[in-house]
């Protein structure tokens, strides 16, 4: 997962961004994994759901299971 990751980030953001500095670059790499990556992109593992949707099903399912 780690290799589809990383080919992901230079695909959709490394090679289209010009990186000045490595502060901009940590800037820009967070803010694409947080705004980007963890909460619209769909992924294949998941069903096909963004991480933060998955997540959110998990522990409402979760929940479910601990009030009943």
């Amino acid at each position: 997962m780690a290799g589809s990751f990383f080919s992901t980030l230079k695909t959709e953001l490394i090679y289209r961004v010009i990186l000045l500095n490595p502060a901009s670059a940590k800037t820009i790499v967070a803010e694409w994994i947080e705004v980007f990556y963890n909460g619209k992109r769909r992924h294949s593992s998941i069903s096909y759901l963004a991480p933060r949707e998955y997540e959110r099903r998990f522990y409402d399912g979760t929940e479910a299971k601990k009030s009943a």
